[in-house]
């Protein structure tokens, strides 16, 4: 595979024109082990929580092994953000400063078929040359063909038509790549999760980026609360959306440029 790199290779040159001809880009060895196990374990409990809210909200039949929204105070997220992985290359990507639109993961099994199998890409409008938003796959279980390594139609970042579902099954590359590894890829790409013939689980954290002005997926500083974002360091305040809010009423808007809910230098 071509686009495939060691971690410590962060040459923004290379991270281009990959990014230009492949539109996804993978950096192997980035997570320990002993971290890629906690993630992967702590999935257990959230998934159970999700899917209770998904069947009684009665949209379970599509979302089967997909969990939104990890960023909680006491579990994996917050230590996963603050150790900045690939900071370099989004930050190149995106021309400065962003945030965190979502952060989610699939548990991939035998039989399943939720949304994320159908021919897909994560922006809803083609932006072409203006990157808006940048992908993050986090490889829990090695990806192999037989359990449904991801589908990514390599170039198709360039072009604003969806494939014909036969030409994307027929042309797409596979994200065949090991446990601890981080693929990244153009949000204008289009891609699908593949079918899991195996009786094992193939589970990802899957999570976008935005420049600063793109709103979230889910309000994380509201969710994770304004006083408790005072207690986070600058760089967890930045990538969670604490520096790009959005005044709820005149005091909050009628403030100093320190105290301002957007601040500067997010785009």
């Amino acid at each position: 595979m071509r686009n495939k790199f060691n971690y410590s290779e962060t040459d923004l040159t290379t991270f281009d024109n990959i990014m230009a001809e492949y539109g996804w880009i993978v950096y192997e060895n980035v997570l320990d082990a002993d971290f890629v196990d906690e993630i992967a374990d702590s999935l257990v409990r959230s998934y159970e929580e999700r899917r209770k809210i998904q069947v009684k909200n009665g949209i379970a039949a599509a979302m089967n092994g997909t969990l939104h929204h990890l960023v909680e105070r006491d579990a994996f997220a917050l230590k996963f953000l603050d150790k900045k992985y690939c900071d370099n290359q989004m930050r190149h990507f995106l021309d400065g400063n962003y945030i965190l639109n979502s952060l989610g993961a699939v548990i991939n099994l035998k039989g399943d078929n939720p949304y994320v199998q159908n021919v897909h890409r994560d922006i809803r409008s083609y932006t072409g040359n203006f990157k808006i938003m940048i992908q993050m796959m986090v490889i829990l279980d090695d990806f192999t063909l037989e359990n449904g390594a991801t589908h990514l139609l390599s170039g198709s970042h360039r072009s604003k038509e969806k494939p014909e579902t036969d030409f994307f099954f027929k042309n797409s590359d596979r994200a065949v790549v090991k446990k601890g590894s981080i693929v990244l890829f153009d949000s204008n790409l289009w891609h699908a999760s593949g079918k899991n013939n195996t009786n094992g689980q193939r589970r990802t954290l899957t999570m976008a980026f935005t420049r600063p002005f793109f709103k979230q997926q889910l309000d994380y500083p509201r969710a994770l609360g304004y006083t408790f974002g005072e207690t986070l360091n600058e760089g967890l305040r930045q990538v969670l959306g604490y520096n790009a809010r959005t005044p709820e009423n005149l005091d909050e808007y009628y403030q100093p440029v320190e105290k301002r809910m957007y601040q500067p230098g997010q785009g």
